[in-house]
């Protein structure tokens, strides 16, 4: 069998009609697994994850950035996080059975069919990108949407891989790519200085000298009255969640300032979390078979 999965990151997460009526689009393709959704209002963005077979995850994503350009106007959207379009970003990642080029050949389809059928302008990054400047998604949605919107058509360093040399009025623009897991961390602070945020997001991400495979920014969240850092983990193996945590305490104790606690967004490998148990338990000579429900699986898988 072969298994893609799909995490479309939307500009929405105050409505939840919306993104339910975005979720039923992609849900309603046979084929199309939901595993799961998430949504934050500090950050007006959702983050979807859904699995399956390679052309119907295509087809689900496809039917999701429809339904996104219909019901999301970032003309009148506000939120912590950046974005370019109503449906941010869509990439795609190996699960069973696909390469890396084979979900960047997917990216490709989606791009061209969204910038074909839906107006929408597509710009390719990570494993799909068509030029280095736009591995890094950071570097493709810089201006976000109101940036964009005065370079496409006026600065050709700017123009889409696919669409109309122009944004869409209210759903902006769009990033598609391939790239490995990604685990979605955040760290919370017990402060509202959001400049310590800034200053700890620099200190950790390897852009500016940090942690390898980390990308981090610093973000306020109103309704809760402290500061964020946000932290987008592209290797957890090659940078642990556990090093990150630590990092970021102890940088955050410079400011005495505490961390108040962190959330892991959408969904994780359990290998991650195995590590920071076998760190923090100081456990000796574990193994990852010890784990109940992996003895269950490979169980299974012998019958």
């Amino acid at each position: 069998m072969k298994l893609v999965e799909c995490v479309p990151n939307f500009s929405e997460g105050r409505r939840p009609e919306v993104l339910d009526a975005i979720v039923a689009a992609m849900a309603a393709v046979e084929g199309v697994r939901l595993l799961d959704r998430e949504m934050d209002a500090d950050h007006n963005r959702a983050v979807v994850t859904i699995v399956g077979e390679p052309e119907a995850v295509l087809e689900g994503a496809f039917r999701g950035v429809a339904k996104a350009r219909d019901l999301i106007d970032l003309r009148t959207h506000k939120g912590e996080h950046p974005r370019m379009g109503a449906t941010d970003v869509v990439p795609f990642v190996p699960v069973a059975g696909v390469t890396m080029d084979d979900c960047a050949e997917l990216a490709r389809r989606l791009g061209r069919r969204v910038g074909d059928e839906l107006g929408i302008p597509v710009f390719l990054y990570e494993a799909a990108a068509t030029r280095p400047d736009r591995e890094n998604l950071a570097d493709v949605r810089k201006g976000q949407f109101e940036g964009l919107a005065h370079e496409i058509g006026t600065n050709p360093a700017r123009d889409p891989d696919f669409g109309p040399r122009k944004i869409h009025p209210s759903a902006g623009a769009l990033a598609v790519g391939a790239r490995q897991f990604l685990v979605a961390y955040n760290i919370n602070l017990g402060t509202t200085d959001l400049s310590i945020a800034k200053a700890i997001a620099k200190a950790i991400r390897h852009a500016n000298g940090g942690l390898r495979y980390v990308k981090a920014m610093g973000f306020e969240l109103q309704d809760r009255g402290i500061v964020q850092v946000s932290i987008n983990m592209v290797d957890f193996r090659g940078t642990p969640l556990f090093r990150v945590f630590e990092m970021v305490k102890s940088e955050a104790e410079r400011y005495g300032v505490p961390v108040v606690g962190s959330e892991i967004v959408g969904l994780v490998p359990g290998d991650a979390l195995i590590d920071c148990a076998q760190f923090y338990l100081r456990l000796e000579n574990f193994t990852k078979g010890q784990v109940l429900e992996n003895r269950l699986s490979e169980s299974e898988g012998t019958r």
